[in-house]
């Protein structure tokens, strides 16, 4: 027997006083409103109503139990209400995770808004070089960077696509002069970003293809943010996102190398579990990234595209 079933018979036999009349309000026969209080006193070894052909009354014992249902129903309607409201109204706490320097330059600043816009919701936001697994740890929407679609049994929602520039500091380029191609990189000190998806080096378009350079590296750091503040100081040329790199180029730290190229490009994703009964909280949330991030990259190109930016008018000292 379904115990919340017998459960929700019993309570409304004793608040109409009638088995027929529960009957009703349960759309259900009498018959089977019978049975179901019969087998609830069975399975409970209590006589929980007293019958005759014409009333009902409830024992000691009956009305006892018929409050403590009443509590435990009461609580089984409001966690069904909670469970269906929250496919409706975003509220509770959203777990994403992202990239560190992704997450610092653009998710941070779209939480305030998104906040601001759904104050009912409180976002957990961890930020790692690694990708974690979304479902072990508990996370409900993972920001990815990748090379292509990512291969996973997700959801996948396309956000926009970044790559990275070739960067270097004004005092830098001012001693050593402004590479003018990949070749004339050979002759500089260059930077590693450790980068998982491209390994081997950095990969410069040439026609169909891409170039690699490898390079003797003087400093390797996994950290973009690193790799840029030591680009700042005249330590040497580096690869950076184009999101990390806009800020310095706007703050004058350091210029573009080699304007013309674009390297690195990967696609960015926001990962969740399923379509089918998605929380309100994670769709308005993969919506509004889906609105506002692409602004965000417009604004990130709009540096990296202006001429005021580039180094090609640094003269050697």
């Amino acid at each position: 027997m379904d115990l919340l079933q017998g459960m929700q018979a019993f309570v409304r036999v004793v608040e109409s006083g009638s088995f027929s009349l529960a009957a009703r309000a349960l759309e259900i026969s009498p018959s089977k409103v019978s049975r179901l209080v019969a087998a609830l006193e069975e399975q409970l070894s209590a006589r929980l109503l007293q019958r005759s052909t014409r009333s009902v009354a409830v024992t000691e014992i009956g009305r006892r139990y018929f409050k403590r249902c009443k509590g435990i129903l009461g609580e089984v309607d409001d966690a069904a209400a909670e469970a269906a409201g929250s496919r409706s109204e975003a509220r509770g706490r959203l777990r994403v995770h992202a990239a560190t320097e992704f997450g610092i330059e653009h998710l941070t600043p779209l939480i305030v808004e998104y906040c601001e816009r759904y104050p009912e919701v409180a976002i957990d936001l961890s930020l790692t070089q690694g990708t974690p697994a979304l479902l072990e740890e508990g996370l409900d929407v993972l920001v990815a960077l990748s090379r292509g679609l990512p291969d996973s049994g997700f959801v996948a929602q396309r956000l926009g696509r970044v790559f990275s520039v070739v960067c270097a500091s004004p005092a830098y380029l001012a001693r050593h002069g402004v590479p003018r191609s990949p070749e004339e990189l050979q002759e500089h000190r260059c930077l590693m970003l450790a980068d998982p998806l491209f390994p081997e080096g950095w990969h410069f378009a040439e026609g169909s293809g891409e170039m690699p350079f490898v390079f003797e590296n003087v400093l390797k750091v996994n950290l973009p943010e690193a790799a840029s503040l030591a680009a700042a100081s005249g330590m040497g040329v580096c690869l950076l996102p184009g999101f990390v790199a806009a800020r310095a180029l706007r703050e004058g730290r350091l210029l573009r190398v080699l304007p013309e190229q674009r390297l690195h490009g990967r696609e960015v994703f926001a990962l969740y579990s399923s379509r089918r009964f998605l929380d309100a909280k994670i769709r308005t949330w993969v919506d509004f990234l889906k609105q506002r991030l692409p602004q965000a990259f417009a604004s990130d190109q709009a540096v990296l595209a202006d001429p005021r930016y580039w180094a090609r008018r640094v003269a050697r000292s």
